[in-house]
């Protein structure tokens, strides 16, 4: 059972599908734009989402919002420098935020960022410093159906080699995303982590995490790493902290906030740097762009977020909601995380090639039949095409990301999810793909604008 119990309620919107009908169209297909008002089940993202307990409102109303020194930022701080270790610690207003002041300050044209996965945020500040984001994920997550427990590691032969090879003077930093979200929210294993760490310092390369689900990894890690199983998830995210030198943090994940993140470095030129970078375009140093009330709910979503119990209901929920959807006849990328479930879209829907979408389609569609509001992960995000329509880059997996809010929804709300992803697969060829009409240069899954393809007899 879920251990809290449920103090203040929201009604959720329900709406005809003649009304959703009208609104995809009225958004040209791309749910980013959808009202919230028109959206039942929200699970675009699991990003300051959350639900606030009782504990983090009464230690918002303490807020203390002095400009400098507010005793709000000085328990941050001590919070976050007894989870972390890190000598030097900036909040931020958000994971973004902290990922654009750390590029910035760190990254030179032509430099060579590696990760296990970048997420878009994290692939675009790199990109905007002109710098190149290389992924290099396990072998093991390239078969969506394996259960092996650690498939968001990093291909440590690979890294071994890059490190070693041509391109290792161009190399800033090595980032490890922890758990993977681009890889299907799978989680590092500590051996992993501790392998990365000693390649990074072999060659003398910087390792940060990006630590925005750093203690649903370290639950998994308890679950199923070999010499974890008795150390707390509290014990697991300290450990994987002092492996690195650094971290850049959304705490709109597991601190459980609405917004508010960090950058944390044992390197005290570097933290000058990003101090003075961010006192130019976030705010001063001891508030960086949050209020004194963030930064006390944001210390107390950090204490709450290594429970035991917490953590436990977190994983199965996301059991249940996997139950169901493998019920309704729906392939995931296995095994299921904790922060989200990922739909394989292109096995379900074959008859959609990738240069239309079959992710986005699905995404539309669970929205369409259930007011179910997803995130598109294929080739609407990470392909590429030319001026005509012609692909030219496909991605290598067509998903649709269930994202899973904090303390939001109930079992209920995410059996009618199942429910509606059934109704689907009974009916996939009726389903329709997608071209686009217009997009951006960078990020364009958020702004892009787009148009049914007829489906074909």
């Amino acid at each position: 059972m879920e251990p809290y119990r449920i103090k203040v309620v929201e009604p959720i919107p329900v709406t005809t599908r003649q009304q959703r009908e009208a609104a995809l169209k009225r958004v040209n297909y791309n749910l980013f734009d959808l009202r919230a008002e028109e959206v039942t089940i929200d699970l675009l993202t699991d990003s300051g989402t959350g639900a606030l307990s009782a504990a983090q409102l009464a230690a918002g109303m303490a807020g203390d919002e002095s400009y400098s020194g507010s005793r709000s930022f000085y328990r941050f701080h001590e919070t976050v420098t007894e989870l972390t270790g890190y000598a030097h610690i900036l909040p931020a207003h958000q994971g973004r935020a902290a990922e654009r002041v750390l590029f910035t300050t760190l990254l030179e044209r032509g430099n060579l960022v590696l990760s296990n996965t970048h997420f878009d945020t994290t692939r675009a500040n790199v990109e905007l410093n002109d710098a190149e984001a290389r992924d290099l994920p396990c072998p093991e997550a390239k078969n969506l159906d394996s259960t092996d427990p650690f498939k968001g590691n990093i291909d440590l032969d690979a890294l071994a080699r890059t490190l070693s090879g041509p391109d290792g003077s161009r190399v800033a930093v090595v980032v490890m995303t922890i758990t993977n979200n681009g890889g299907g929210g799978q989680p590092v294993s500590m051996e992993n982590l501790k392998r990365t760490a000693a390649l990074c310092r072999q060659h003398g390369v910087p390792l940060f995490l990006d630590a925005a689900r750093f203690a649903e990894n370290a639950w998994l890690v308890t679950r199923h790493e070999e010499g974890y199983r008795d150390r707390t998830p509290r014990q697991v995210a300290e450990e994987a902290f002092r492996l690195t030198d650094g971290c850049m943090m959304s705490a709109k994940k597991d601190g459980i906030v609405h917004i508010g993140g960090f950058i944390g470095t044992n390197d005290p030129e570097l933290a000058q740097k990003c101090e003075l970078l961010l006192i130019a375009t976030e705010g001063f140093a001891t508030y960086g762009g949050l209020a004194g009330r963030d930064l006390d709910m944001m210390a107390q979503g950090l204490t709450e977020v290594t429970e035991p119990s917490y953590l436990a209901e977190r994983a199965e929920i996301a059991s249940h909601l996997a139950h169901r959807v493998r019920a309704a006849g729906v392939d995931i990328v296995e095994p299921p995380g904790m922060h989200a479930l990922y739909l394989n879209a292109g096995r379900l829907l074959p008859h959609i090639p990738p240069h239309h979408y079959p992710g986005h389609a699905l995404a539309c569609q669970l929205y369409l039949e259930g007011g179910i509001r997803s995130a598109e992960l294929g080739s609407l995000y990470l392909g590429e095409e030319d001026e005509h329509g012609n692909p030219i880059k496909s991605a290598p997996y067509e998903l649709v990301r269930l994202a899973l809010p904090r303390r939001v929804y109930t079992r209920s709300h995410y059996d009618h999810v199942g429910e509606t992803l059934a109704k689907i697969a009974k009916n996939t060829d009726q389903v329709y793909g997608f071209r686009i009409t217009d997009q951006s240069p960078i990020l364009r899954h958020f702004r892009a604008t787009l148009e049914p393809v007829p489906v074909r007899g």
